[in-house]
């Protein structure tokens, strides 16, 4: 790598982020070359020298977009659970407060005992809520234990979930209470929505520890689409790298969100952040598996329905940046 412009910044930088998380970020600038391997297999082996002309301004700035990227995603990822919460205790809630407590109102899967420490799913879901519920602080929990004795009902109780939590309730959902959901956010499968639940919550977990996201693999991918399913993924659909890579999962969470929040700017963010991808020597892919002229789709240029005002609320609470 080259001789930074400032070695002292340089250092300061390594000494506040530290150095492992940033090799993340200068391992694309190091130079690669063809090699066989011990059976004969054709690879590509990494070297320890970099690029001519990479900096360590080219890992430091991708370090800072890669930042915004989590931030913006995680901002995203709020409306989503918010929203998917308020869905989840209007349905469940209306047959019974504490619907979620009643084993019977879920699948048989979330019913059944787990082989890896042989205990009923359901029943360490309640308990991991019930342990989530003492430890609150927020006034609402007080006010609650202060005047009543019952646990939680459904509609108190999520609002003290994690993401992991919110993700775990949708797996063991009934599939008539699935489907309800699915139709409501307009998603032609209701085992569709179970995955890509379950892909947001990798990617929240991703953002929220600070984990690389612009490059990275996903270890668990939102179900694509069969054939014509949903016209505006029609792009992507057959894009194995764009599958397997982020943009699959930003094109989800477009797709939520004009059903969720309609008057959410969000998809005009993605567009300003991606635009100011920093890129350097050797970094000519588009970041994240986003296909070449994806903002000309119409997932992306849609015009904005007419907001509710919780939709106006939520639009105006969220940050710019």
């Amino acid at each position: 790598m080259g001789v930074a412009a400032d070695q002292v910044e340089a250092e300061a930088w390594l000494c506040r982020v530290g150095y492992y998380r940033l090799s993340g970020y200068w391992y694309p600038f190091r130079e690669r070359r063809n090699s066989l391997s011990d059976s004969g297999v054709q690879t590509i082996e990494v070297l320890e020298s970099f690029r001519p002309g990479t900096e360590f301004s080219h890992a430091f700035n991708l370090y800072v977009f890669d930042k915004r990227l989590r931030l913006l995603i995680l901002d995203a990822i709020e409306h989503l659970e918010v929203g998917l919460r308020v869905d989840i205790a209007l349905l469940m809630g209306q047959s019974d407060p504490w619907a979620h407590r009643n084993p019977n109102n879920f699948n048989r899967y979330f019913r059944c005992v787990d082989p890896a420490d042989l205990a009923v799913r359901h029943t360490k879901w309640i308990s991991y809520l019930d342990a989530q519920a003492a430890r609150s602080r927020e006034e609402f929990a007080k006010h609650f234990f202060e005047k009543y004795k019952d646990p939680f009902p459904l509609w108190i109780s999520i609002e003290t979930w994690d993401f992991g939590t919110l993700s775990t309730l949708v797996n063991g959902m009934k599939d008539k209470d699935l489907q309800h959901l699915a139709d409501k956010y307009q998603i032609p499968r209701r085992t569709m929505l179970v995955s890509w639940i379950q892909s947001l919550n990798l990617v929240r977990n991703i953002c929220a520890h600070h984990g690389r996201l612009w490059n990275r693999p996903m270890v668990i991918q939102p179900a694509p689409p069969r054939g014509n399913e949903i016209p505006l993924f029609q792009h992507w659909s057959g894009n194995t790298y764009a599958k397997t890579r982020l943009y699959a999962v930003a094109a989800i969470i477009q797709y939520f969100l004009r059903t969720i929040s309609p008057m959410s700017t969000w998809g005009n963010r993605l567009k300003e952040t991606i635009a100011a991808f920093p890129g350097g020597p050797g970094l000519n892919l588009p970041p994240g598996g986003f296909p070449q002229d994806w903002i000309d789709e119409p997932l992306w240029r849609s015009e904005p329905k007419h907001p509710t005002s919780r939709e106006m609320a939520t639009e105006q609470i969220a940050p710019s940046s």
